[in-house]
């Protein structure tokens, strides 16, 4: 799995865990509903740490809490 796969498959399982849409995530965050979307449906290939941090603040949790999680802990190597 590559990383933007794991961010993406992060906030989906988070926003199920809070029974939330990505939409109302964007919401919450103050991150705008396209680049949410973009990042869940892997168009953006560098989501920044800046709106990791911003989501992570709507879904109340640390930015340790959202990479503490078994989708990255085996990532690809991404260096070609």
């Amino acid at each position: 799995m590559k990383t933007t796969e794991a961010v993406s498959a992060r906030i989906l399982e988070l926003c199920s865990e809070r029974d939330i849409t990505v939409n109302k995530l964007s919401t919450l965050s103050a991150v705008t509903q396209s680049t949410v979307n973009d990042i869940v449906n892997l168009r953006s290939n560098n989501p920044g740490i800046v709106t990791i941090k911003k989501l992570c603040d709507g879904l109340d949790i640390s930015v340790a809490d959202f990479f503490d999680s078994p989708l990255f802990r085996k990532l690809e190597q991404e260096i070609q």
